[in-house]
């Protein structure tokens, strides 16, 4: 059993439950215990976004892992999938990343990569967990075993590299105009450098972290600002990253967005066209509008659909063997690229279509029309228990099957906040707009029942 992993690692307030000092050094004995296999000297990668807590959190592992004979490689504040990266370049035996993603500047989190730079599996995590319990005295290395800290300074750098490495060869971005915003997040001294340095007149925003103001009205959660600036400066393309840069949703050029699933559609035909799918199946998840599923089937792809996380969509990848993946959030994998979910390497492959093709990105970014989905969230308590009660597992069979054959209902918990995620699809917009408020009403009076 889980008690302190979630969907994407471990996440809540800062210096606040399992995020306390005491508790993150007894996290990273367990994971340094869990990972020091052989007789190598042993290392762990730490990376980090922009928020204030996170000096707290890195120090605290750190000593944890020092504790136990981990040497430790300090990354500063990198993109989640950048420790995945370095995590495999640095022959590491773990990373980690310390960020909340999209969450706001009080919240952070913990998200575990193994050697291979794939984030931990459920049974990878539970084992952690149970360590944690089966800690001692004798687990702690004697005085002069104990490791070294070390930084690397030119992680930002290696990673630059190695994401313009991913645009085709002989490939530029030369002429186009892009609006980049980096949510004040880890990605603020890395994604403007790659765009400009591919050739682009690049338009940046976010890239002033102060500790607080990670996703604060921008990035990917709060694309408002970037659409505005779309249009402000003629822009071809607008980009915006989450906190972590490990998702992305694009703007075209007047200003109207593009989602994961409008990318997932239109890289994996491209993907298709050029023999880059290994089978014509794409990993989705629940969440995946209905329509995705009706235009990849029309190009002859499968959609598979997946748990919510990135995590799950990967998983399935490896399990089949497959190319792509993603959720309509905006995490997008190209498993053939890197191991994890990179909002700047998505929106790199979406601009190589743009060049090769000469297509507008509104041209290229509406591939279907989707179908109407409203999606809302009730922020409770205790969703487990809610979630548990006959009353409220009768009302969602009941409105299932009153959906069926025109549309999905999906409830489901939230894995990083304490939320109830309610997803409403259907053929008509009327009647999928009146039962998501009859919805909402009804997880609000259930937080309120005893």
């Amino acid at each position: 059993m889980r008690n302190l992993f979630g969907t994407d690692g471990i996440r809540g307030t800062a210096n606040q439950g399992p995020l306390t000092p005491s508790t993150l050094v007894e996290i990273a004995q367990a994971a340094g215990k869990c990972y020091s296999k052989g007789k190598h000297r042993h290392t762990v990668v730490i990376g980090k976004d922009t928020r204030l807590s996170g000096y707290m959190i890195e120090a605290a592992l750190a000593a944890g892992f020092l504790s136990v004979g981990m040497d430790v490689i300090y990354l500063g504040p990198v993109p989640t999938p950048a420790v995945s990266f370095l995590t495999r370049s640095l022959r590491a035996d773990l990373g980690v990343m310390i960020s909340a993603s999209h969450n706001p500047a009080p919240d952070n989190g913990i998200k575990f990569f193994g050697p291979d730079g794939f984030k931990l599996s459920d049974m990878a995590e539970a084992a952690m967990e149970s360590k944690m319990s089966d800690l001692g005295v004798g687990d702690l290395v004697a005085a002069d075993h104990l490791a070294k800290a070390k930084r690397l300074d030119d992680a930002p750098g290696r990673y630059i590299e190695f994401v313009k490495n991913t645009f085709p060869r002989g490939m530029r971005l030369d002429g186009l105009k892009i609006v980049i915003d980096c949510a004040h997040g880890a990605a603020y001294k890395i994604a403007p450098p790659v765009l400009w340095e591919l050739g682009a007149d690049i338009i940046p925003m976010g890239v002033q972290p102060n500790g607080f103001n990670i996703n604060l009205e921008c990035g990917a959660t709060h694309t408002a600002a970037m659409q505005a600036a779309v249009l402000e400066h003629g822009a071809d393309l607008g980009i915006s990253l989450d906190g972590d840069a490990d998702r992305v949703i694009l703007s075209d050029e007047k200003g109207r967005l593009i989602d994961g699933d409008a990318l997932l559609a239109l890289i994996a035909t491209q993907l298709q066209e050029n023999g880059g799918l290994k089978t014509p199946q794409v990993v989705g998840t629940h969440m995946s509008n209905l329509a995705l599923e009706r235009f990849l089937s029309s190009k002859g792809i499968e959609l598979l659909r997946a748990n919510v996380g990135d995590r799950y969509v990967m998983d399935m990848m490896r399990q089949k063997n497959l190319s792509l993946g993603g959720e309509q959030s905006g995490h997008i994998i190209l498993s053939d690229c890197v191991n994890s979910g990179d909002g700047l390497i998505t929106a790199l492959h979406f601009l190589a279509i743009m060049v090769k093709t000469k297509k507008s990105a509104s041209k290229l970014g509406s591939p279907f029309a989707p179908m109407p989905q409203i999606l809302e969230n009730v922020r409770v308590s205790n969703p487990d228990q809610i979630l548990a009660r006959a009353e409220v597992k009768a009302m969602i069979e009941q409105k299932s099957q009153e959906l069926k054959g025109r549309g999905r209902l999906l409830i489901r918990k939230s894995g990083t906040e304490p939320l109830i995620r309610i997803m409403v699809e259907g053929d008509q917009v009327a009647e999928v707009q009146a039962l998501a408020r009859e919805l909402t009403e009804f997880f609000l009076k259930q937080s309120s029942a005893p």
